[in-house]
């Protein structure tokens, strides 16, 4: 970084790349706009500097220009928007050549904050994940769908057991129901049908897409961390392979309490002089982890603090998971605690979540040391 004088800033859109380079020495500043082309920008990089130091805001662009830049022998980087603050005199003139020189000003003097760029391997992971978690969410809607439709021509399941219970809907009593309902007019019935088949593709790739994942989950690089994380309660196979996959690399995180933020479960504060004032979570981070870790901290409601058994074929690191064991007893003591209090249950769910992604951090970073 000492030795490197020239910082180039690239603005990265679809279709196209506004590039300014900034000589720091001589204070020269050139410019240049390319289509998505990183061997056109390597090209111009290298002939102006081929020590030179490029940035590009991290956003719906990804990594690929990234990778693609260092494969041709550039030194890039991608800077995490969220940690970038603009001048205010900037808003009214914002366009592609300034976003792109403000980057490479940044750059010069050190203050981008550089987001961790993942292998082919592990993004190629986080996307199966992802996938799932869109199927899931495709199947809740598509039986909003069908409920919904029922609902609008007075069609509401309503069976019971012997004993007086209500039976739950998507069960097989539910779908024998959903076989006996016909209607009198053609169009409703070709909508009803249209409706049920949603929702039977929905489940079915919801289905193969879990299968998928825990296949992914067994591979050799992820399968340890994977097992690991399963000894703590609410954590499964899919939890814990979302867990991993999208960390990568749990060394990354220089402790527990770094992971937490990069999941925005830590408070937000407002702080000055001798006033200390916290206030909810920050959710600056990956919301995705996020509500999958306060959907697992539900399972510490009525848990008991006995260590979870492994399950066949299960492999766990010895060390993660006589640690994970301690967690769990610390979790289900924490969350009674809570409760004890008079901390409201939303509260104290997403406080338990928050010490829940402290122990996957400690539990997975044994378990990666270990491979």
């Amino acid at each position: 970084m000492m030795n490197v004088t020239t910082f180039a800033g690239l603005d990265v859109h679809a279709r196209s790349i506004k590039a300014v380079a900034l000589d720091v020495v001589t204070g020269e500043v050139r410019s240049a706009t390319f289509g998505y082309d990183a061997c056109a920008v390597a090209e111009w990089i290298r002939s102006i500097d081929p020590g030179a130091r490029c940035v590009y805001e991290s956003g719906v662009t990804g990594f690929d220009l990234q990778k693609k830049l260092s494969s041709l022998g550039v030194d890039c980087v991608i800077g995490a928007v969220s940690k970038m603050i603009k001048p205010a005199a900037d808003r009214r003139r914002k366009n592609d050549r300034n976003d792109a020189e403000f980057l490479a000003r940044m750059l010069s003097v050190g203050n981008i904050v550089e987001v961790w760029v993942p292998d082919d391997e592990c993004e190629a992971a986080r996307d199966l994940a992802r996938a799932l978690d869109d199927a899931r969410e495709d199947l809740r809607r598509q039986k909003q769908r069908l409920s919904k439709f029922l609902l609008r021509h007075g069609l509401v399941f309503d069976e019971r057991t012997p004993s007086g219970q209500r039976k739950g809907n998507w069960t097989g009593a539910y779908w024998s129901w959903i076989s006996s309902i016909s209607f009198a007019e053609k169009a409703d019935n070709d909508a009803f049908a249209f409706y049920v088949d949603a929702v039977r593709q929905a489940e079915e790739d919801k289905r193969r897409l879990e299968k998928l994942v825990a296949d992914e989950a067994s591979r050799p690089r992820w399968k340890k961390r994977v097992d690991s994380l399963r000894c703590l309660k609410g954590i499964d196979v899919m939890t814990a392979a979302d867990i991993v996959f999208e960390a990568g690399e749990f060394a990354r995180f220089r402790n527990a309490r770094s992971f937490a933020a990069w999941l925005g479960l830590t408070p937000s504060e407002h702080s000055s002089g001798e006033k200390v004032a916290q206030g909810g979570i920050t959710k600056a981070g990956n919301k995705h982890l996020r509500r999958v870790m306060v959907e697992a901290a539900w399972h510490y409601l009525n848990a008991s603090p006995h260590s979870k058994g492994p399950a066949p074929g299960q492999a766990p690191d010895p060390a993660a998971r006589r640690h994970a064991s301690k967690g769990v007893r610390r979790l289900v003591g924490r969350r009674a605690a809570l409760l004890e209090r008079g901390v409201h249950k939303n509260k104290a769910n997403v406080a338990t979540a928050r010490e829940l992604a402290c122990w996957c951090w400690a539990v997975g970073s044994m378990a990666e040391g270990a491979r």
